[in-house]
């Protein structure tokens, strides 16, 4: 058994960091309420964490490859434990906010030395084993978040969220300390430190923008200011790559239409199967009353279904054309979406799970394609710089995409208000977009409490539609694109004889 110690380090600390992104969302009425936060705090408390890992992995990589990927694994570690620690100890929202930052940070180190870790850690047989039990530890991280979340934030407070990371980063650390040898790079260049900086100005300031446009208005200065630096910073990068010797993404890579267009489709997939979901979260605990289990209960039949599709019809599709597989789950993936819309001012959970189920399988079916598809449009030797990028793009798209959506359901929420005659309909949407629609509803006089609440129920039902639709139109493009730019003939990293790698179904 001590040979698989090197999996069960690396699967401890990728399970960690992918709970992560899913553990909050049935927290976030709790730490709204606690920490006196509004809904664009609840936003940035799960897009800085996203932003930090997407901004971050190329890099991360490059700075494993050259200074030795258990040393960078191990610091990211510890530095994950010590911003949960900081998270769960957090005053106020900003400080929550700034230190889901620094926890993003380590965990785009962990991410970004996972797969090199195994890959130099075992051979032949084994390195399949040892791969498949690492996809299906990150398909279980995307399953168990949210009921995880619940669990402790129901019994223990939203605080342990935080806190349960600190006991499975100290047994992660002995475990790497004690089982993994140090790997590099011997040919590994300088860092891209240059092209680092420029992306993540421009990944920030794109999302900043659309978080603040929702907030101040689309035509405000400082909106306007931070698509332009946004765009500035963008075009930086690209000068940046094109004259570097030794770029963090070399941007010839984009010439090839069946890369590109598995980028866009995971990019795509990211932004309309999971932003959604915190918004949905919001509803279910402020509106319908359901406590932070039941609203985590609530949500994982994407999750299972999407591990059950990956597992199960996913082993027996590996030899077929990515386009078809990436493409017709995009298609599953917008459908299910527009299956949500189905929820109206009088519905409850129930409404949900048919195009959750359906966004599962979708999901399920189109994600351990990616990576082949993505591995089979680069040469060898980029490989490892075409996984970085597929990573980067999928959480990039779980930043922009809830900062998208929460700009439409916002607007959503403030439409329906308006329509009622409701006084501050922009300040009530905000309290409500936040989960305090209790405290909304009981602070009108009482023979106006039941309009109130019926309106409460239409608004959010209108804010959540419109998330749907935008989500499922989001779904049906990446569909097209992946259909016209991804090639017909099967790839050949899905070779029958070749073992297939299970990828993440979480964002």
């Amino acid at each position: 058994m001590r040979k698989w110690l090197p999996l069960t380090a690396v699967s401890l600390g990728t399970f960690m960091l992918l709970v992560d992104v899913t553990i909050v969302t049935v927290a976030l009425p709790d730490m709204a309420g606690a920490l006196h936060t509004g809904f664009t705090d609840l936003q940035w408390v799960l897009d800085i964490y996203a932003l930090a890992l997407a901004a971050l992995l190329l890099g991360a990589g490059a700075v494993a490859d050259r200074f030795g990927r258990r040393r960078i694994y191990v610091g990211g570690l510890v530095l994950f434990a010590a911003a949960s620690l900081a998270c769960g100890l957090a005053a106020n929202g900003g400080q929550l906010i700034l230190f889901r930052g620094v926890q993003g940070i380590g965990g785009a180190a962990m991410f970004a030395t996972t797969m090199a870790l195994l890959n130099t850690s075992y051979q032949g047989r084994d390195r399949g084993i040892a791969f498949g039990v690492w996809g299906a530890v990150s398909g279980a991280a995307a399953a168990a978040g949210p009921v995880v979340g619940g669990l402790l934030t129901e019994h223990l407070g939203w605080r342990w969220i935080f806190f349960i990371n600190l006991p499975i980063s100290v047994l992660a650390v002995l475990v790497t300390v004690r089982a993994l040898r140090e790997s590099r790079d011997p040919q590994a260049k300088g860092i891209d430190l240059p092209g680092l900086v420029t992306f993540t100005v421009a990944a920030g300031a794109l999302t900043f923008a659309l978080i603040r446009g929702a907030a101040e208005g689309w035509g405000s200065a400082p909106t306007l200011g931070l698509f332009a630096l946004g765009a500035v910073a963008l075009l930086g990068f690209v000068a940046v790559q094109l004259r570097s010797s030794k770029p963090m993404f070399d941007l010839s890579l984009l010439r090839n239409p069946g890369f590109t267009g598995v980028l866009a489709g995971a990019l795509l997939l990211s932004a309309a199967a999971f932003s959604y979901l915190v918004y949905t979260s919001v509803w279910l605990q402020s509106v319908r009353g359901l406590g932070p289990v039941a609203a985590g209960l609530a949500l994982v039949p994407m999750s299972v279904v999407a591990f059950v599709v990956s597992a199960v019809v996913g082993r027996r599709l590996h030899t077929a054309s990515p386009r078809l597989t990436v493409g017709f789950g995009l298609l599953l993936v917008g459908s299910g979406a527009l299956l949500l819309m189905l929820i109206g001012p009088g519905s409850s959970w129930p409404v949900l799970l048919p195009g959750l189920a359906v966004t599962g399988a979708g999901v399920g079916l189109a994600t351990p394609a990616m990576a082949a598809a993505a591995m089979a449009a680069v040469p060898q030797r980029r490989s490892g710089m075409a996984g970085g990028a597929l990573n980067t793009a999928r959480q990039l798209g779980n930043a922009l995409g809830i900062a998208v959506l929460g700009a439409v359901f916002q607007s959503g929420l403030e439409h329906r208000l308006r329509d009622g005659a409701l006084p501050d309909a922009k300040g009530v949407a905000d309290a409500l977009a936040g989960g305090q629609a209790d405290l909304v509803i009981g602070s009108a006089a009482p023979d106006r409490q039941a309009d109130l609440a019926e309106l409460v129920h239409q608004a959010f039902a209108d804010g959540l539609r419109d998330s749907f639709l935008v989500s499922g139109v989001l779904g049906l493009l990446g569909a097209a694109l992946v259909f016209t730019m991804v090639g017909r003939r099967r790839s050949a990293a899905a070779a029958p004889e070749a073992e297939p790698v299970r990828e993440p179904v979480s964002a």
